[in-house]
């Protein structure tokens, strides 16, 4: 989201889920999203980033190829940072799809809705891959997709 734009989708409003999304294991990850919503549009990176497996493992994919946890939280704060530039950050088309008893895999779409002089609206969509950890659900793995700004060649 990500980086400006390829590290965004999680501190987003979850607005919809599938139908089959109201599994135990659904529900759970839901709730790891909605509290991603509440801390990014709080502002708050540090606790947004929580959301992820905090390991040197984890791999985010966009425009390039990222790993690492601490690498992840220092780009959110050098893209983002002012809550002007976070902006706010919805969710919709959330689908979640439990693989078996430890991974599960998230898509759906994301909106930044950002003021013109922040960078302006940026949208796109992402496909998250979760793992059950002793802590609970965590994000190991994120590929977002930014769809071109409106009046961007």
């Amino acid at each position: 989201m990500r980086l400006a734009r390829t590290l965004l989708p999680f501190a987003l409003l979850a607005t919809s889920v599938v139908a089959h999304a109201q599994t135990p294991v659904a529900k759970a990850i839901q709730a790891v999203m909605d509290k991603q919503v509440a801390d990014w549009n709080r502002g708050d990176i540090d606790a947004f980033a929580k959301g992820y497996k905090n390991s040197s493992d984890i791999l985010f994919i966009g425009r390039t190829i990222h790993r690492g946890y601490a690498e992840m939280v220092a780009t959110y704060h050098k893209n983002y940072p002012t809550k002007e530039r976070m902006g706010v950050l919805t969710f919709s088309q959330l689908d979640v799809q439990p693989l078996d008893a430890r991974f599960a895999t998230v898509t759906g779409h994301y909106h930044l809705e950002v003021s013109a002089a922040a960078g302006g609206n940026h949208d796109g969509y992402f496909l998250l891959v979760c793992e059950k950890t002793p802590v609970g659900w965590k994000i190991v793995r994120d590929d977002t997709t930014g769809l071109p700004q409106a009046g961007a060649q």
